[in-house]
Formats: C-alpha cells, sequence, structure tokens
C-alpha cells in the first residue's frame, strides 16, 4: 500500500516533460524491438542482460569481490562488446540506416499490386528449376537496397517471366549476380550480395544459397534462391532458409510476405466472412429439411 501511496505522489509531481521522455522511450523501444528477433543481434542482447543481471544479483547478494569484478567489466563492457561482436554490431547498423523514415514513424506508403508480379516471378522460377538455371531474387521491403542496387546495373523494368529468365540466362552477362526487385518493379541485376558466415548452413550450399541468406540477415528482404545443380527452389527471410519448395508453396510464402499487413488482415476478415455465410446456409438448410 506504501508504495501504491509513493507511486501515485511520483505521477503527481511528474511534469509534461517527463510524460514525453516516457512516451518517445516507449516508442523507440517498440520500434527497436523487432531488429533483436535476429539471431546475431539477440546473442549481444544477450550477453548485456546477462551481465547486468549478474551486476543486480551480486550487489543485492553482497558478493563484494565477484560484485567487484562485474563491474570492472561494465567499466570496459562498450570496447568488449564491439570487438568480440562486431560482425553483429554491423548487421544492426545496417538495418537501422536502411530502415525508411515512413515506415518507422508509421506512415502508409502508396500500394502496389504484387499479385502479377509473384505469379511472374513463381512461374519463371519454376522453368528455371525445371531446366537447372540458378538464379538470385531479392524482394526489397522496408530495408533501402541501395548499397546493393549500385553494384549491378539499373534497369527499372516491369518484373516478367520473360526479363527473368533472359537476366539468369547462363550465357547472359548478368545472370552470376542478383536481381533486386523494389516496389513491384526490377530496379537493378547482377548485384553482388554479402555473404553469410552462419554455421547453421548446410555444408553442400554454395554462393548463391550463402548470399541469399546474407542478404537476408541483413535487412528484411525476402531472397529466393534457384539451384544451379539441383534446380531446387529455396527462400531465405530472416536469416532462415526454406529449401525444396514446390511453386505452389513458393507463391504462398511470396503472397504471405509481400503482401502488406492490412491487406491481410482484410483477406482474413473475407474469409472470416465467408465462412460464416457459408455456415450459416447450411445450418438454415438442415433447419428447412427437418
Amino acid at each position: 500500500m506504501n508504495y501504491l501511496e509513493t507511486l501515485i505522489q511520483k505521477i503527481g509531481t511528474m511534469q509534461w516533460s517527463d510524460y514525453l521522455d516516457i512516451i518517445l522511450v516507449a516508442f523507440l523501444i517498440y520500434k527497436l524491438l523487432p531488429m533483436f528477433r535476429a539471431s546475431g543481434t539477440s546473442r549481444v542482447a544477450k550477453v548485456i542482460f546477462a551481465i547486468l543481471v549478474l551486476a543486480w544479483f551480486t550487489e543485492t547478494a553482497e558478493l563484494n569481490a565477484l560484485n567487484f569484478l562485474i563491474n570492472q567489466v561494465l567499466a570496459v563492457g562498450l570496447i568488449a562488446v564491439i570487438v568480440l561482436f562486431q560482425p553483429e554490431l554491423r548487421r544492426m547498423l545496417d538495418h537501422i540506416s536502411n530502415m525508411k523514415l515512413d515506415k518507422f514513424f508509421g506512415v502508409r506508403r502508396e500500394q502496389y499490386d504484387m499479385d502479377p508480379m509473384i505469379a511472374q516471378t513463381v512461374y519463371a522460377c519454376e522453368v528455371m528449376s525445371r531446366e537447372k538455371v540458378g538464379a538470385l531474387i531479392v524482394f526489397e521491403r522496408d530495408s533501402r537496397l541501395d548499397d546493393y542496387t549500385k553494384t549491378g546495373t539499373a534497369i527499372d523494368g516491369q518484373v516478367s517471366e520473360q526479363l527473368l529468365r533472359n537476366i539468369f540466362f547462363p550465357k547472359a552477362s548478368l545472370h552470376d549476380g542478383a536481381v533486386i526487385i523494389r516496389q513491384g518493379r526490377v530496379a537493378a541485376a547482377g548485384c553482388v550480395l554479402p555473404l553469410s558466415d552462419s554455421k547453421r548452413l548446410s555444408a553442400d550450399l554454395g554462393t548463391r544459397h550463402r548470399a541469399g541468406v546474407g542478404m537476408s540477415e541483413l535487412s528484411d528482404a525476402v531472397v529466393v534462391i534457384v539451384s544451379e545443380e539441383t534446380g531446387a527452389i529455396s527462400v531465405a527471410v530472416g536469416g532462415m532458409l526454406k529449401r525444396h519448395l514446390a511453386p505452389q508453396t513458393l507463391e504462398r510464402l511470396l503472397r504471405n510476405e509481400l503482401h502488406e499487413e492490412d491487406e491481410k488482415k482484410e483477406e482474413n476478415l473475407v474469409l472470416l466472412l465467408r465462412q460464416k455465410l457459408q455456415k450459416s446456409v447450411k445450418e438454415e438448410g438442415s433447419d428447412a429439411g427437418k
């Protein structure tokens, strides 16, 4: 009870700047928290959290010697974190620098019809898979990929099955690089992507798959990979690789990942209303039969 009264008194003495401070901190935590889903960033967060908890525990339990050592670690902790987790911190900074401000502040963007682009991509991947033609297709989402589009050749063309197959034709000059699709159009081809150094990847995966996973680790992009050796279709999202996908599965996955959240909610609402309508029709039919 005393704690509650003290809290009420504290709230009563707060100024408008204190409320603004709390709102801004909560907003930043809400926006930056999704970054810690990535495995590399979560490692940094777990280590820092563990050190802080250990420091609090040693101070509370009056473990003076251990608390002294923890405080010394905290004194040079920033330098140690930079040295030990340099790759993870670089990825975190890349993600922040590539974040679009309109998405960060919740501004709605112009909507694009994704269905024709997805259908053309799936058809092209199906043909290239059958013919065992290697492909690497990156769908840009909220993270800007300007640094990687600059490494390739600007195209700004409509996504079509013929264009994608021509780009990845084995004798074409751009077939070794990646295609980056931005806002429903082919922005660039022949782009160079960063390679993943993840130890979880299978040893039989080549440079194309590691580049696709590396791109998904550094951004929120959706990357489609077609293997030149086996013709298998894979998709990399958030550093995770889904392999041996059928064309129907690829289409369903791309629709789920590339459609806007509002569109997904509308589709779910339509599906729910349709199910309820079908259920009511069946119930009326059963009542009429009785």
